[in-house]
């Protein structure tokens, strides 16, 4: 047993040993602080959009860095995740992207506050959070094997960028992705390359009572997603499918 001498001085320095590691910890995070947090990259728009964010009370809903609500998804990767196109979309015109679905609020933003909160969770993106949260699975998925002539893209057994991004936040694909439309397993069989662009460029000219938005989509993004999606051909035509891993 310690005498109270010896006890009163385990006390002492103990404590001193603790406080003295908890000061350096606190010392060593404070100088990771700028370089995990992209703290460089932080410009006006960045601050103007963080700014907004919380103006606006989308932590009301959104969670963001393991903080907020947990109604709506979480953003901490949504740049990485959707990205920029579909981000703006969405801020421009909730309902026009989920007809009848989404209960977001449209909250009137102009083009550059559109553009400050695209770049604060841009910004927000690329923080080093020790593997929080986890990346976003955007890898690829069942594509059917390139048939003689077949395009590059479908060859390769990889989703387009812009399709990982947007396409499957509402249609799946090999049973992932979204549900809102419907699934574009075998696409390729059913339409062609050329009614594939055209609905791409606005499907409300091809269907009056679609309810697909017209896709801020560029004609280099719509001329790769008709060359993939033309590409997808049911399996019950003899094409075999392969699973890119």
């Amino acid at each position: 047993m310690l005498s109270k001498k010896g006890a009163r001085a385990f006390f002492v320095i103990g404590t001193g040993l603790c406080f003295g590691a908890f000061v350096l910890l606190t010392f060593d995070t404070f100088n990771r602080i700028p370089a995990q947090t992209n703290q460089a990259a932080m410009d006006e728009s960045v601050i103007r959009g963080k700014h907004l964010w919380d103006t606006s009370n989308c932590m009301g809903c959104h969670t963001l860095l393991g903080e907020g609500a947990y109604y709506a998804p979480e953003l901490t990767k949504v740049y990485e995740r959707r990205g920029p196109a579909f981000i703006e979309a969405m801020l421009r015109d909730p309902e026009s992207m989920y007809p009848g679905k989404r209960r977001m609020q449209n909250y009137g933003f102009d083009d550059r506050q559109i553009g400050d909160l695209v770049a604060f969770l841009q910004w927000i993106g690329t923080m080093d959070l020790n593997g929080f949260p986890a990346e976003p699975d955007l890898g690829a998925v069942a594509v059917p094997a390139a048939a003689s002539g077949s395009s590059p893209l479908a060859a390769t057994g990889n989703r387009p960028q812009v399709f990982n991004q947007m396409c499957i936040a509402c249609h799946s694909l090999d049973g992932q992705g979204g549900v809102v439309g419907p699934a574009l397993d075998g696409v390729g069989g059913r339409f062609d390359r050329p009614y594939i662009e055209r609905w791409l460029h606005d499907p409300t000219e091809v269907k009056a009572d679609s309810k697909m938005p017209k896709l801020p989509l560029s004609e280099n993004q719509i001329t790769e997603l008709g060359a993939f999606l033309s590409q997808l051909r049911p399996a019950a035509a003899g094409t075999s499918t392969e699973t890119a891993r």
